[in-house]
């Protein structure tokens, strides 16, 4: 079938241009004036611009944690991620006890058969030895060419530092990217013991015991060990701007580092933990200050920091009462199961799809960065580190057709209800957002249609990815 977008603007991650785009099947065949064809559906997108739809490459989906489960699975966050103009998720894969290629396909079996996006994952190592290093090896072969590590949550999934280089070793050597979340896991284990000695519970002391100084000094660390180990280093969910500044650091030395930051760290702080319902904005590593908002801010801008991710991981915040999804009602265990105790809230937040709409009112309206950088950040940036680009994140012949119609002057009240998260809450409630996604299409066909949902479980496929850019 063939598909002519006519009339609009197209926005890439290096111009603005007038011009149609025309899609035969579910790729992009040619880009150009004045397109014609005498077959096929014809959408008119006058006064509205053409984004690629954008790649997320930071989802945790069906993530059992806390004795609970995050709320979205491969459906419902596909669906929430379309209606916000994100096509292309990268989630993670947790390691079993078997095999990474067991670990890959138990994955797999359960996602392929409900995602309604396109999707790829990357795989954390939480489990070191010579036998898992051999297996790294064999990740490209799976489509998978990147790892996670972690410098926290010790006794589950924190490997010391030494098998940290051993793995940022093994992984560049076969062109694998390391992924690190970056904070000091010693410090954090013996704070939280003190506090809830002190009788501490409250939700602000999930931030009091995991010290900003922490991340900064571990991803210091991150950076010192790729230097040493020769691999490329990606710090996830930045949360600190003393982390750009280790983060810019690191890449005036030439070492091959870049790194993400999450809508969550650029708008709200510390003081929302302290909020009768601080629970909601409770995640690893915690919001900071109004000064580390305005420090990845800069990052953002100057290019210190490649990539906008959400982190998205989203739980209930009282999942003892029902809400309606598809005309079901649901409630999954959630924010409650640490009412009496902050260690034992679930660690997460929805995200995924408030990131585009959210980032284009308060980034592209307010002047902040262009249409282009916004394009970058969200969607070709991530494309071109992750092995996905040109196939994602591009609009050019030979790109899959995945394109988000935006209606720049289109404002609306957000929250919950337009977000279509499966939670009861959204931390953006209220806002007055302009600029929204109208249409969205995932190769070819179309997903959302001005608030329409035509998505279907199982219609996304697995993404095999190759080796990365280093931006």
């Amino acid at each position: 079938m063939k598909t002519l977008v006519k009339n609009g603007t197209i926005v890439t991650a290096e111009a603005s241009f007038k011009a149609d785009i025309l899609i035969e099947g579910e790729v992009i065949t040619q880009i150009g004036e004045s397109i014609q064809t005498d077959e096929g559906r014809v959408i008119d997108a006058q006064d509205k611009l053409i984004l690629p739809g954008g790649v997320d490459p930071h989802v945790h989906l069906h993530l059992e944690m806390a004795g609970t489960i995050s709320s979205d699975d491969y459906y419902t966050g596909g669906k929430a991620a379309a209606f916000g103009g994100t096509t292309t998720v990268i989630d993670f894969v947790s390691q079993g006890p078997g095999s990474l290629e067991e670990s890959v396909q138990a994955h797999r079996r359960f996602a392929d058969a409900t995602t309604c996006i396109d999707y790829s994952s990357h795989m954390n190592i939480t489990r070191f030895d010579d036998q898992v290093a051999d297996q790294i090896v064999d990740l490209p072969a799976l489509g998978i060419t990147t790892i996670k590590v972690f410098t926290a949550y010790t006794d589950r999934l924190r490997i010391n530092d030494g098998e940290v280089f051993k793995a940022m070793r093994v992984a560049g050597q076969n062109d694998i990217l390391t992924m690190v979340h970056a904070e000091n896991g010693d410090v954090i284990d013996l704070l939280i013991n003190e506090a809830l000695q002190a009788g501490h519970t409250e939700p602000i002391w999930h931030a009091l015991t995991r010290p900003g100084w922490g991340a900064v000094e571990a991803s210091l660390r991150a950076f010192a060990l790729a230097a040493q180990a020769d691999a490329p280093v990606y710090l996830v969910h930045m949360n600190m701007a003393g982390e750009v500044d280790q983060l810019k650091y690191a890449r005036s030395k030439g070492i091959y580092a870049m790194g993400e930051t999450c809508p969550q760290y650029l708008f709200f702080t510390e003081e929302n933990l302290q909020q009768a319902d601080g629970a909601k904005w409770i995640c690893s590593p915690p919001m900071r200050s109004k000064d580390d908002n305005m420090g990845l801010w800069q990052g953002l801008q100057d290019g210190t920091i490649q990539v906008l991710a959400t982190d998205h991981c989203p739980f209930f915040f009282n999942g003892q009462n029902p809400i309606e999804y598809e005309g079901s009602f649901v409630a999954i265990p959630g924010k409650e199961l640490g009412k009496d105790d902050f260690s034992k809230i679930p660690n997460g937040l929805p995200g995924v799809g408030d990131r585009l709409p959210v980032f284009w009112t308060h980034a592209v309206t307010t002047g902040r960065i262009s249409p282009e950088r916004f394009v970058a950040l969200t969607s070709t940036n991530p494309a071109k580190i992750f092995g996905l680009y040109p196939q994602k994140g591009s609009l050019q012949p030979g790109s899959d057709a995945d394109i988000a119609i935006w209606d720049p002057d289109l404002s609306i009240k957000y929250g919950a209800k337009v977000a279509r998260h499966r939670t009861d809450y959204n931390l953006f409630e209220g806002w007055n957002l302009k600029g929204m996604p109208i249409l969205v299409m995932q190769r070819g066909e179309i997903l959302v249609d001005h608030g329409s949902w035509y998505g279907k479980p199982g219609k996304g496929k697995f993404l095999y990815r190759i080796s990365g850019e280093v931006l």
